[in-house]
C-alpha cells in the first residue's frame, strides 16, 4: 500500500512535533535540576558551611553510631598495628564485665604493710588558707540547662554566701578530673608550652596543702606496644614537670587508660613522676603497691591518700601479687583492707575512685554501693571521677563524696556535658571532717578556664539537681540538709 505525498508530509510534520516537545521536556527537566542544584548548593555554603566551620576549629566531628570504627571522641587517633581491631566496640563506651572472680581475690592479702607506707613531708610553700580571686574570661557560652529533678532541693535557688568551713585548723584540698596530655592535648601543648594548662588554676593550687588529679594516660618515651583496644592514649615527659611546678602533689593512677602502653608505659610513668616529685596512688608494680596509701603531714594533721578503680579494660589489669597493674574494686576487700590500714595512722582519709558510666550523669548503683562501703571502712572524703561529666554529691554519715569530678585537662568532644568541670575544695580538720566547694570551670581544650558567673550559677543549680537533699550557695559550698 502506497501513502501519498500529503501524508508523508504529515507523517515527518508530526515526528519532527514529537522530536521538538522531547527536546523541550529534556531542556525543562535539566533546567528544573540545575536551578535546584544551584539553590542547594547556595544554601549549604550560606547557612550549613558555616556552622561546620565553626565547630572543626574547636570540636572533632562527631562520628555516625553506626561506623564500626569512630574516630577518637577524645580527639587522639586510634592506634593501629597489624591486627585488625576495626569491630571492637570503643573502650571508653561502656564498662567491661568482669566474670573472672579469680583476677580479683588473687590480691586480697596484699595490702600494704607498716614497713611499705610512704609518707610525703611537707614540701609546699604555703602562704594562706583563703583562695585567690581569679579573672573570669569574658568569652562565655549560654548558662546550661538545669535537668528536671525528683529531688525536694532541686527546685530551689542557691543560697546566699554560707561559712561551711569546720571550725579549727584545717588543711585545704583541692581536686580536679581526667587530666590526660595525649592527641590533640598533646598537639596544643606542643605549642603553647606545657605550662599553659594551669594558667588559671596555678594561683589555687600552689597556695593550698595538697592537690590531686587523676592521670588519666600512661608518660613514656619508649616504643611500646600499645593495649589491644581501639583508642590507647600515651603523653610526653615533659608535661609532668610542669604538672608539679603548677602544684599538684599527687595523681590516681587507678583507671582504665594507665596500662594503654602495658607494663612498660605503666613502669615508666612512675619513674617520670618519681623524677617530677608527685605522689601516686592506685598502681604499682604489685598489688602491695598498687593498694598502698600515700601519707601527707600538713599543719599537724596527717593524711592518706587511696586510688582504686571499678572500671579497667581486662582482668590482666589487675595488679597481682607479682603483677604489675591497678588496685581494682569488682571485689573491695582488699581496698577496704587498705582503708582500715590507712585510718589506724592518719587523721583525714581521702579515696580517689575510678567508677560508673562515661557521659551519663546518673550513678550506678556500684558507686553509691562502694562510696558508702569506703566510707564505713574508715574514709573521711571520696572524690570519683570516669564519667567525664559532673556527677551529683551526697553526704554519708557526715562524710562528703563527689561522685564525678568531670574532666579537667582533656580534649573537647561535642557533647556540652563534658565541657563542665570544676575544683572541687575541702576544708578538713584533725577529727576527719570536712566542708565542700564546688568551683566551676570550663574544659576547654587542654586547659580549665573559670566560667563567667552566670554559667557558673546555671552549673551549681545543675548540680544542686543531682545531688540528693544538699543545696548549693552562690559560692558553690555544699550545704547538707540536716533532716537527711
Amino acid at each position: 500500500m502506497y501513502t501519498t505525498r500529503s501524508q508523508q508530509s504529515r507523517q515527518r510534520q508530526q515526528e519532527k512535533k514529537q522530536r521538538q516537545k522531547r527536546i523541550r521536556n529534556w531542556i525543562v527537566f535539566n533546567t528544573v535540576l540545575v536551578l535546584s542544584i544551584v539553590a542547594l548548593g547556595g544554601y549549604y555554603w550560606l547557612h550549613v558551611k558555616p556552622q561546620e566551620v565553626q565547630q572543626a576549629s574547636t570540636y572533632p566531628t562527631e562520628y555516625p553510631i553506626d561506623q564500626a570504627t569512630p574516630p577518637d571522641p577524645y580527639g587522639n587517633n586510634p592506634v593501629v598495628d597489624d591486627n585488625d581491631h576495626s569491630n571492637q566496640p570503643d573502650e571508653e563506651e561502656s564498662e567491661p564485665s568482669l566474670a573472672t572472680p579469680e583476677a580479683d581475690t588473687e590480691h586480697l592479702d596484699q595490702t600494704a604493710t607498716d614497713s611499705e607506707a610512704i609518707d610525703i613531708p611537707s614540701d609546699k610553700s604555703k602562704s594562706t588558707d583563703q583562695t585567690p580571686e581569679e579573672t573570669i574570661p569574658e568569652s562565655s557560652t549560654d548558662p546550661v540547662e538545669t535537668p528536671k529533678s525528683s529531688s525536694a532541693s532541686s527546685n530551689k535557688e542557691l543560697q546566699p554566701a554560707t561559712r561551711t568551713e569546720p571550725s579549727g585548723q584545717t588543711v585545704t584540698l583541692h581536686f580536679g578530673g581526667d587530666v590526660m596530655f595525649s592527641g590533640k592535648v598533646g598537639e596544643k601543648l606542643a605549642k603553647a608550652g606545657y605550662d599553659y594548662p594551669y594558667q588559671y588554676v596555678k594561683d589555687r593550687f600552689t597556695s593550698d596543702d595538697l592537690t590531686v588529679v587523676n592521670l588519666e594516660t600512661p608518660v613514656t618515651d619508649s616504643n611500646t606496644t600499645a593495649a589491644d583496644k581501639t583508642y590507647a592514649f600515651k603523653s610526653s615527659p615533659q608535661a609532668l614537670p610542669h604538672m608539679a611546678q603548677a602544684g599538684i602533689d599527687a595523681v590516681n593512677l587507678a583507671n582504665n587508660h594507665i596500662l594503654d602502653q602495658g607494663i612498660t608505659g605503666l613502669t615508666d610513668t612512675i619513674t617520670q613522676l618519681d623524677q617530677s616529685g608527685i605522689a601516686y596512688v592506685g598502681a604499682g608494680k604489685n598489688s602491695a603497691r598498687a593498694y598502698q596509701p600515700v601519707y601527707f603531714d600538713r599543719k599537724g594533721i596527717k593524711i592518706a591518700l587511696l586510688g582504686f578503680s571499678r572500671v579497667i579494660p581486662e582482668t590482666s589489669w589487675n595488679a597481682g601479687k607479682d603483677q604489675a597493674g591497678v588496685a581494682t574494686t569488682y571485689d573491695s576487700t582488699a581496698a577496704q583492707a587498705a582503708i582500715r590500714e590507712a585510718k589506724s595512722k592518719a587523721d583525714l582519709v581521702v579515696v580517689v575512685a575510678h567508677w560508673g558510666v562515661e557521659r551519663s550523669d546518673t550513678l550506678a548503683d556500684h558507686q553509691s554501693d562502694l562510696a558508702h562501703t569506703f566510707v564505713d571502712a574508715g574514709a573521711d572524703l571520696i572524690i570519683g571521677g570516669h564519667p567525664h561529666v559532673l556527677q551529683g554529691l551526697e553526704q554519708y554519715k557526715g562524710k562528703w563524696i563527689a561522685y564525678s569530678t568531670g574532666n579537667f585537662i582533656f580534649t573537647r568532644s561535642l557533647v556540652e556535658k563534658t565541657w563542665d568541670t570544676g575544683v572541687f575544695e575541702a576544708k578538713c580538720t584533725v577529727n576527719g571532717d570536712c566542708s565542700m566547694q564546688v568551683i566551676p570551670y570550663t574544659a576547654e581544650l587542654g586547659q580549665p578556664v573559670p566560667m563567667p558567673a552566670d554559667k557558673a550559677q546555671a552549673v551549681l543549680q545543675r548540680l544542686q539537681t543531682l545531688s540528693s537533699h544538699i543545696q548549693f550557695d552562690i559560692k558553690g559550698n555544699a550545704i547538707a540538709n540536716p533532716t537527711h
